[in-house]
Protein backbone atom coordinates (compact mmCIF):
# COMPACT_ATOMS: atom_id res chain seq x y z
CA UNK A 1 0.00 0.00 0.00
CA UNK A 2 1.46 3.40 -1.17
CA UNK A 3 2.26 6.39 0.70
CA UNK A 4 2.45 9.88 -0.69
CA UNK A 5 4.66 12.53 1.34
CA UNK A 6 4.53 16.36 1.11
CA UNK A 7 6.62 18.52 2.47
CA UNK A 8 6.73 22.75 2.41
CA UNK A 9 10.57 23.72 1.64
CA UNK A 10 12.41 24.57 5.28
CA UNK A 11 12.10 28.16 6.09
CA UNK A 12 13.84 30.19 3.02
CA UNK A 13 16.13 33.80 3.57
CA UNK A 14 12.77 35.07 2.58
CA UNK A 15 10.89 33.27 4.45
CA UNK A 16 13.31 34.84 7.50
CA UNK A 17 13.08 38.59 6.00
CA UNK A 18 9.39 38.58 5.45
CA UNK A 19 9.13 38.86 1.80
CA UNK A 20 7.25 37.79 -0.95
CA UNK A 21 8.92 34.97 -2.74
CA UNK A 22 7.50 32.95 -5.64
CA UNK A 23 9.54 32.11 -8.51
CA UNK A 24 12.72 34.44 -7.04
CA UNK A 25 15.63 31.56 -6.40
CA UNK A 26 16.43 32.16 -2.94
CA UNK A 27 18.04 29.40 -0.91
CA UNK A 28 17.44 27.77 2.48
CA UNK A 29 18.03 30.10 5.75
CA UNK A 30 19.82 28.10 8.82
CA UNK A 31 16.90 27.56 10.37
CA UNK A 32 15.22 26.15 6.67
CA UNK A 33 18.59 23.39 6.56
CA UNK A 34 17.71 22.30 10.27
CA UNK A 35 14.03 21.94 9.57
CA UNK A 36 14.86 20.06 6.10
CA UNK A 37 16.86 17.35 8.20
CA UNK A 38 14.90 16.87 11.10
CA UNK A 39 11.54 16.24 8.10
CA UNK A 40 14.32 13.75 7.23
CA UNK A 41 14.80 12.23 10.80
CA UNK A 42 11.30 12.05 11.15
CA UNK A 43 10.13 10.00 8.21
CA UNK A 44 13.37 7.64 8.71
CA UNK A 45 11.26 6.61 11.93
CA UNK A 46 8.36 6.09 9.44
CA UNK A 47 10.26 2.98 7.78
CA UNK A 48 9.59 4.05 4.04
CA UNK A 49 11.08 3.33 1.15
CA UNK A 50 11.37 5.97 -1.24
CA UNK A 51 10.63 4.88 -5.04
CA UNK A 52 10.11 8.66 -6.63
CA UNK A 53 11.36 12.11 -5.14
CA UNK A 54 9.73 15.06 -7.50
CA UNK A 55 10.38 18.75 -6.89
CA UNK A 56 10.11 22.25 -8.23
CA UNK A 57 13.34 23.78 -9.54
CA UNK A 58 14.10 25.74 -6.84
CA UNK A 59 17.14 25.75 -5.01
CA UNK A 60 15.26 26.07 -1.49
CA UNK A 61 13.00 22.58 -2.51
CA UNK A 62 16.35 20.95 -4.37
CA UNK A 63 18.17 21.62 -0.76
CA UNK A 64 15.22 20.73 1.33
CA UNK A 65 14.71 17.06 -0.73
CA UNK A 66 18.39 16.53 -0.40
CA UNK A 67 19.07 16.79 3.07
CA UNK A 68 15.58 14.61 3.84
CA UNK A 69 16.60 12.04 1.41
CA UNK A 70 20.11 12.06 3.09
CA UNK A 71 19.10 11.85 6.97
CA UNK A 72 16.27 9.00 5.88
CA UNK A 73 19.07 6.98 4.23
CA UNK A 74 17.90 7.17 0.93
CA UNK A 75 20.06 9.62 -1.10
CA UNK A 76 20.25 7.37 -4.07
CA UNK A 77 16.93 7.83 -4.93
CA UNK A 78 16.49 9.56 -8.26
CA UNK A 79 15.32 12.61 -8.22
CA UNK A 80 12.81 14.68 -11.10
CA UNK A 81 12.52 18.61 -11.06
CA UNK A 82 9.85 20.22 -12.24
CA UNK A 83 8.83 23.71 -12.77
CA UNK A 84 5.14 22.46 -12.34
CA UNK A 85 6.13 22.24 -8.62
CA UNK A 86 7.25 25.85 -8.27
CA UNK A 87 5.53 28.57 -5.92
CA UNK A 88 3.34 30.77 -6.95
CA UNK A 89 4.23 33.50 -8.99
CA UNK A 90 3.15 36.96 -6.76
CA UNK A 91 2.90 39.70 -9.62
CA UNK A 92 4.12 43.05 -8.31
CA UNK A 93 4.36 41.34 -4.90
CA UNK A 94 6.95 39.60 -5.50
CA UNK A 95 10.37 40.46 -3.92
CA UNK A 96 8.69 42.95 -2.09
CA UNK A 97 8.46 42.77 2.17
CA UNK A 98 5.00 42.14 3.25
CA UNK A 99 4.44 44.43 5.70
CA UNK A 100 5.49 47.36 3.38
CA UNK A 101 3.16 45.94 0.63
CA UNK A 102 0.12 45.79 3.38
CA UNK A 103 0.47 49.86 4.51
CA UNK A 104 1.05 50.51 0.64
CA UNK A 105 -1.90 48.60 -0.98
CA UNK A 106 -3.91 47.78 2.50
CA UNK A 107 -4.38 44.83 4.69
CA UNK A 108 -7.37 43.24 3.04
CA UNK A 109 -5.98 43.92 -0.16
CA UNK A 110 -2.89 42.24 0.11
CA UNK A 111 -4.47 38.79 2.04
CA UNK A 112 -6.91 38.58 -0.49
CA UNK A 113 -3.91 38.99 -3.56
CA UNK A 114 -2.38 36.18 -1.14
CA UNK A 115 -5.07 33.27 -0.73
CA UNK A 116 -7.93 34.59 -3.26
CA UNK A 117 -8.34 30.85 -5.21
CA UNK A 118 -9.61 32.94 -8.29
CA UNK A 119 -8.26 36.74 -7.69
CA UNK A 120 -4.55 37.70 -9.26
CA UNK A 121 -2.25 40.15 -8.00
CA UNK A 122 -1.07 42.94 -10.60
CA UNK A 123 1.00 40.76 -12.98
CA UNK A 124 5.07 42.12 -12.97
CA UNK A 125 6.08 43.89 -15.64
CA UNK A 126 8.14 41.29 -17.03
CA UNK A 127 10.27 38.01 -17.50
CA UNK A 128 13.93 39.23 -16.21
CA UNK A 129 16.67 36.36 -16.14
CA UNK A 130 17.80 37.83 -12.42
CA UNK A 131 16.01 40.37 -10.13
CA UNK A 132 18.06 42.79 -7.38
CA UNK A 133 16.50 43.29 -3.89
CA UNK A 134 18.79 44.81 -1.14
CA UNK A 135 21.91 44.58 -3.54
CA UNK A 136 21.91 41.20 -3.83
CA UNK A 137 21.33 39.67 -7.35
CA UNK A 138 18.68 36.26 -7.30
CA UNK A 139 17.88 34.36 -10.19
CA UNK A 140 14.68 34.04 -11.79
CA UNK A 141 13.87 33.37 -15.26
CA UNK A 142 16.97 31.73 -16.39
CA UNK A 143 18.03 29.32 -18.03
CA UNK A 144 16.58 26.77 -16.20
CA UNK A 145 13.17 27.28 -18.28
CA UNK A 146 14.36 27.39 -21.50
CA UNK A 147 12.60 24.57 -22.93
CA UNK A 148 9.22 25.74 -21.09
CA UNK A 149 7.12 27.12 -24.26
CA UNK A 150 7.11 31.19 -23.22
CA UNK A 151 3.67 31.36 -22.97
CA UNK A 152 3.42 29.25 -20.03
CA UNK A 153 5.33 31.19 -18.01
CA UNK A 154 3.38 33.24 -15.40
CA UNK A 155 3.87 36.62 -14.42
CA UNK A 156 1.20 36.64 -11.94
CA UNK A 157 -0.65 33.56 -10.69
CA UNK A 158 -2.95 32.69 -7.90
CA UNK A 159 -4.32 29.35 -6.65
CA UNK A 160 -6.37 28.18 -9.49
CA UNK A 161 -3.76 29.06 -11.81
CA UNK A 162 -1.21 27.19 -9.65
CA UNK A 163 -3.68 24.05 -9.75
CA UNK A 164 -3.87 24.12 -13.23
CA UNK A 165 -0.08 23.74 -14.06
CA UNK A 166 0.63 21.52 -11.15
CA UNK A 167 -2.67 19.27 -12.50
CA UNK A 168 -1.20 17.66 -15.45
CA UNK A 169 2.40 16.49 -13.02
CA UNK A 170 -0.32 15.77 -10.77
CA UNK A 171 -2.39 13.08 -12.42
CA UNK A 172 0.52 12.10 -15.12
CA UNK A 173 3.22 11.22 -12.75
CA UNK A 174 1.89 11.33 -9.06
CA UNK A 175 -0.70 9.35 -9.22
CA UNK A 176 0.85 7.09 -11.55
CA UNK A 177 3.46 6.53 -9.13
CA UNK A 178 0.91 5.63 -6.59
CA UNK A 179 -1.12 3.13 -8.88
CA UNK A 180 1.95 1.95 -9.48
CA UNK A 181 2.11 1.02 -5.12
CA UNK A 182 5.29 3.51 -4.99
CA UNK A 183 6.17 5.47 -1.96
CA UNK A 184 6.71 9.08 -3.24
CA UNK A 185 8.16 11.95 -1.93
CA UNK A 186 7.53 15.70 -3.23
CA UNK A 187 8.94 18.77 -1.91
CA UNK A 188 7.32 21.86 -3.23
CA UNK A 189 5.71 25.18 -1.77
CA UNK A 190 3.40 26.77 -0.13
CA UNK A 191 0.66 27.36 -2.89
CA UNK A 192 1.82 24.25 -4.81
CA UNK A 193 0.87 21.75 -2.04
CA UNK A 194 -2.23 23.69 -1.28
CA UNK A 195 -2.68 22.90 -5.30
CA UNK A 196 -2.05 19.44 -5.02
CA UNK A 197 -3.94 19.01 -1.70
CA UNK A 198 -7.13 20.32 -3.47
CA UNK A 199 -6.42 17.58 -5.71
CA UNK A 200 -5.71 14.72 -3.53
CA UNK A 201 -8.50 15.46 -1.28
CA UNK A 202 -11.11 17.25 -3.36
CA UNK A 203 -11.37 20.42 -1.51
CA UNK A 204 -13.60 22.88 -2.59
CA UNK A 205 -12.19 26.21 -4.10
CA UNK A 206 -13.16 28.44 -0.46
CA UNK A 207 -11.86 25.06 1.64
CA UNK A 208 -8.21 25.15 0.14
CA UNK A 209 -7.74 28.94 0.73
CA UNK A 210 -7.92 28.28 4.06
CA UNK A 211 -5.27 25.24 3.92
CA UNK A 212 -2.03 26.04 6.58
CA UNK A 213 1.16 24.76 5.12
CA UNK A 214 4.19 25.17 7.45
CA UNK A 215 7.58 24.62 6.51
CA UNK A 216 9.52 21.73 6.49
CA UNK A 217 6.29 19.30 8.44
CA UNK A 218 5.67 15.92 6.32
CA UNK A 219 2.83 15.41 5.17
CA UNK A 220 1.65 12.01 4.75
CA UNK A 221 -1.32 10.42 2.80
CA UNK A 222 -1.24 6.40 3.42
CA UNK A 223 -2.97 4.86 0.57
CA UNK A 224 -5.44 1.83 0.40
CA UNK A 225 -4.09 -0.32 -3.11
CA UNK A 226 -7.42 1.16 -4.73
CA UNK A 227 -6.14 4.71 -4.35
CA UNK A 228 -8.52 5.23 -1.04
CA UNK A 229 -7.05 7.38 1.61
CA UNK A 230 -6.63 5.12 4.43
CA UNK A 231 -5.07 7.96 6.73
CA UNK A 232 -3.71 11.50 6.39
CA UNK A 233 -0.82 12.28 9.08
CA UNK A 234 1.07 15.17 9.87
CA UNK A 235 4.94 14.83 11.72
CA UNK A 236 5.55 17.99 13.67
CA UNK A 237 9.07 18.91 13.56
CA UNK A 238 11.26 20.91 16.04
CA UNK A 239 11.37 25.14 15.58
Amino acid sequence: MPTLVLIRHGQSEWNKKNRFNGWIDTRLSEKGMTQAREAGRLLADQELRIERAYSSVLSRTIMTINRVLEEMGQSYVSQEKTWRLNERHYGILQGEEKDEMRAKYGEDQVQTWRRSYSVLPPAAPGLFPSVVVDGQTYPAFDHRYAQVPYGLLPNSENIQTTEARVKPFYENKILADLKAGRDVLVVAHGTSIRALTKLIEGLSADEVTKVEIPNGEPILYDYSNDLTIRQKTTLTTKD
